[in-house]
């Protein structure tokens, strides 16, 4: 029965996600053809399991193992408004780094913990330097309307249409705080090239939150 439910579970997840695996073919997360997964993993397997998934409240069905970077160099600058808040990366942002700061190797999931294949973090290509993030947009800050007048740069999020249905607060973030997610969709949801959540021709993404 626990199976069961389970497999209902991920049926409901992936029915909320329009075009299912079709929506990462050809993308950055499309692993249906790397050497690296086993032939009979190489879909949604690689992040996600129906069975004896690791325990994680931020992540269903979570397969992957996650970063072992215990402190981060968070992103610092005197322009900065959002540095009283900005702390180590959120539960979402950590699931990206277990990959993208090139610590955990890519095929480490199912049990697996002794890969091989990392994405290389100095080719700053989907990676970020280990544990710098100081050179990083800023991610796990509060993004709220009072940092907005403060800054006197940034849209405030809970008025401002995102472009994608509703407001910033609502499309782009993760209970008011910015976090890796914000930009990138992991599923290509929106079928934008870098997995972005819209296009960022002519800094349309960018713009979204920076009023300049």
């Amino acid at each position: 029965m626990k199976k069961f439910r389970l497999l209902i579970v991920l049926w409901v997840l992936f029915s909320m996600v329009p075009g299912g695996f079709s929506q990462i073919a050809g993308t950055a997360h499309d692993f249906s053809t790397e050497s690296w997964a086993p032939l009979n993993n190489r879909g949604c397997g690689v992040c996600h399991t129906t069975h004896q998934a690791v325990n994680l409240l931020s992540a269903p069905l979570w397969n992957h193992e996650t970063t072992v970077v215990a402190g981060y160099t968070l992103y610092n600058s005197p322009t900065f408004d959002g540095s009283s808040t900005i702390t180590e990366p959120g539960a979402s942002s950590k699931l990206c780094l277990s990959c993208h700061d090139g610590t955990v190797a890519l095929e480490n999931f199912g049990g697996t913990t002794s890969g091989t294949n990392y994405i290389n973090p100095s080719a700053r290509i989907g990676g970020v330097a280990g544990n710098d993030l100081s050179t990083e947009h800023p991610i796990s800050f509060d993004y709220t309307d009072a940092l907005a007048i403060s800054d006197g740069g940034l849209f405030p999020p809970t008025t401002t249409n995102s472009g994608l249905g509703n407001t910033i607060d609502n499309d782009m973030l993760f209970s008011s705080r910015m976090e890796c997610a914000s930009c990138h969709d992991v599923h290509n949801r929106y079928g934008v090239s870098h997995l972005l959540k819209m296009s960022n021709v002519n800094s349309e993404l960018c713009l979204t939150c920076h009023n300049k």
